[in-house]
């Protein structure tokens, strides 16, 4: 199923390396796939929606296919890209314009020939007159439509996309029907830990490479679903390893990337490992959600494997070594096997709605009342601005912070009067100067 429904879906596909993530970022305008010198960054398939001379239609990236490999991740890329091929309404073969012809691309042309699609060959990295002419060789992989491209430069691409788009329905942006209001959720943890089977189980259909190898996934994958009438966009973002000691680029760059990812999102799901326990890189990545003030749910994934299953010995080690989410649901699932997962659509539901919930001004200072641990400074009037996370701003009688243990004491009457399972709660201060008399 497409991610944008009734949009023709045009797919980049070339070997590793040749420039299909800075094509693609090139023609949907924004940076979604992580780009680098580094062969074979993007693994999995990569969406986005883009627009040419008022035409709409949908991009997928596709991993760097080498047809004749037999290592488990090249095979399993081939598999993703010919899911997305058979989606495809035109198909961009793109090609590194600086270097010969290779065996490998002949090989993805005749693969590309038999699927009976239009296709058109991108010859890239022609970004002088001096390499226009060399790009005419190109025209013995059997593809008459031909366009020498610099898809770092942007050059070339316009006549490319003006062919590739030509069939297209024409149509004025913003005509479509409102779209309701859709639940982004993240999903992210270490490397391995099964966030890319999570991500399958929850659509319903394979969207991530799942490998045993520890890192597969380095771009993020998203996908839209609409599930028992609600709409979901799922995040499978790269597996984190800690900025120091993330060597190569592509690493470095999926921290930064799956830090955006978790920023864009309303709930994150952290997986974390029953068969290893809580460890310090899990705390890390948790500290991401919590600053980014994410809706968080915990799922112990791999719980059919854990050596104990001893669900509340577990849970306490997730409340000792995560303090400071002592306000986020646990739910013990197992990716693999399907166990737990009925439960966690309806609890990510219940976390968004918690921390979307926005509490009337009149409500707030009836609640203020109530309170009996009144100390220095002196709350006068509560308000709250802000949801997701929601925030709260407290008039005080006296320019001094609230001390933490007042602070602590208010989040936990909030969430005891009002709910707010899941999200964190921010408070701040803002001193009130009250009329002197006359």
């Amino acid at each position: 199923m497409s991610q944008a429904e009734g949009l023709p879906t045009v797919v980049i596909v070339g070997r590793p390396n040749v420039g299909k993530s800075t094509l693609f970022n090139a023609i949907v305008g924004q940076r979604r796939a992580i780009v680098g010198d580094e062969p074979g960054i993007t693994r999995d398939r990569i969406h986005g929606l883009a627009e040419h001379r008022r035409r709409r239609f949908e991009v997928i990236d596709t991993g760097g296919i080498v047809t004749r490999d037999s290592e488990h991740i090249p095979v399993q890329v081939l598999k993703q890209a010919r899911v997305a091929l058979d989606e495809a309404a035109h198909i961009v073969f793109i090609i590194d314009g600086r270097t010969e012809i290779t065996g490998a691309d002949r090989d993805l042309a005749q693969l590309l020939r038999q699927l009976g699609k239009p296709v058109s060959l991108a010859v890239n990295k022609i970004d002088a007159a001096s390499r226009e002419a060399l790009a005419h060789e190109f025209y013995s992989l059997g593809f008459r439509d031909l366009f020498s491209i610099s898809a770092e430069h942007r050059l070339g691409i316009d006549d490319l996309l003006d062919h590739v788009t030509a069939g297209f329905a024409s149509g004025a942006s913003g005509e479509e029907a409102p779209r309701k209001e859709t639940i982004k959720v993240a999903i992210i943890g270490r490397p391995n830990v099964g966030k890319s089977t999570l991500l399958n189980v929850l659509v319903g259909e394979e969207r991530a490479i799942v490998s045993p190898v520890a890192g597969t996934t380095r771009d993020a994958v998203d996908v839209a679903r609409e599930i028992d009438g609600v709409s979901y966009v799922f995040v499978d973002t790269a597996g984190i390893r800690r900025k120091g000691k993330t060597k190569l680029m592509a690493e470095k760059l999926s921290v930064v990337m799956a830090r955006r990812h978790i920023r864009m999102a309303n709930v994150v799901l952290l997986l974390l490992d029953a068969t290893e326990g809580v460890l310090g890189a899990d705390a890390t990545i948790a500290g991401y959600a919590h600053e980014e003030g994410r809706a968080i749910v915990l799922c112990v994934n791999k719980w059919d494997a854990s050596p104990t299953r001893d669900r509340r010995a577990f849970e306490n080690q997730i409340r000792d070594e995560l303090k400071f989410l002592d306000y986020a649901p646990v739910v013990f699932i197992s990716a693999k096997t399907g166990a737990g997962i009925p439960q966690l659509l309806p609890r990510v539901r219940e976390l968004y709605e918690s921390a979307s919930q926005r509490i009337p001004t009149g409500e707030l200072n009836r609640f203020l009342e109530t309170l009996t641990e009144q100390r220095e400074p002196r709350i006068l009037y509560i308000t709250q601005p802000h949801v997701r996370p929601p925030t709260f701003v407290l008039f005080t009688d006296r320019p001094v912070p609230l001390h933490f243990s007042k602070e602590r004491f208010l989040i936990n009457q909030l969430r005891r009067r009002f709910g707010f399972l899941g999200t964190p709660i921010v408070l701040k201060t803002k001193p009130r100067k009250r009329p002197r008399p006359h």
